[in-house]
């Protein structure tokens, strides 16, 4: 019987501890293995230098709508770009001008 109770003793003195390893071993797993952890790192610089590439590529296009809405400027708009965008939007033509159909 006392033999039973040392053991039973035993196991629950080793219960907290043994939870404890549990605990850091799931943590230390997530940390490896997990979404975030190191062995995402590599897909994580991939999707970076895409991401980097798409954020060049944006800035690109975005300096260029930002020059044409400073050419667009009602205080001083560039008569040419006006024109072009007449005759391209409006289909708006002088009377001295002829169209010369491309195709």
């Amino acid at each position: 019987m006392a033999h039973r109770e040392q053991i039973t003793g035993l196991i629950k003195s080793a219960l907290i501890p043994g939870f404890a390893l549990l605990t850091l071993l799931a943590i230390a797993g997530y940390a490896v293995l997990g979404p975030t952890g190191i062995l995402a790192w590599g897909e994580y610089q991939a999707e970076l230098e895409t991401r980097s590439t798409q954020l060049a590529q944006l800035q690109v296009e975005r300096d260029a709508l930002l020059n044409r809405v400073k050419l667009l400027d009602p205080k001083g708009a560039d008569p040419d770009l006006v024109g072009e965008l007449l005759r391209k939007e409006v289909n708006v033509i002088h009377p001295d001008e002829i169209i010369i159909p491309l195709k």
